[in-house]
């Protein structure tokens, strides 16, 4: 069974950084393209990046140039790394296969909190 622990998640103050990780489990994750989303109180969950399994990368509009999405394979985990942030950038962030067909089980996700 597929398990997604995300974590790094915490109170930023405008302008900070934070960086999260998600580690897998229970799948060959190297061969998965990952996806980081979020979710605001309120709002649909959106996608923020994506990272193929040959390391090609994908940003959302609103987060293009201050967010950075990584792997290491090796740790079966995919990071984001977060900079400039803004309050409208607090959310609960998940990570998840970035798939068409399959879906994986959303795990808890990290709050992240960005203070004006």
């Amino acid at each position: 069974q597929v398990q997604l622990v995300a974590s790094g998640g915490g109170l930023v103050q405008s302008g900070g950084s934070l960086s999260l990780s998600c580690a897998a489990s229970g799948v060959i994750f190297s061969i998965y393209d990952m996806a980081w989303y979020r979710q605001a109180p309120g709002k649909q969950r959106e996608l923020v990046a994506t990272i193929t399994s040959g390391i090609g990368t994908n940003y959302a509009d609103s987060v293009k140039g201050r967010f950075t999405i990584s792997r290491d394979n090796a740790k079966n985990t995919v990071y984001l790394q977060m900079s400039s942030l803004k309050p409208e950038d607090t959310a609960v962030y998940y990570c998840n296969v970035n798939s068409r067909r399959i879906s994986w089980p959303w795990g808890q996700g990290t709050q992240v909190t960005v203070s004006s």
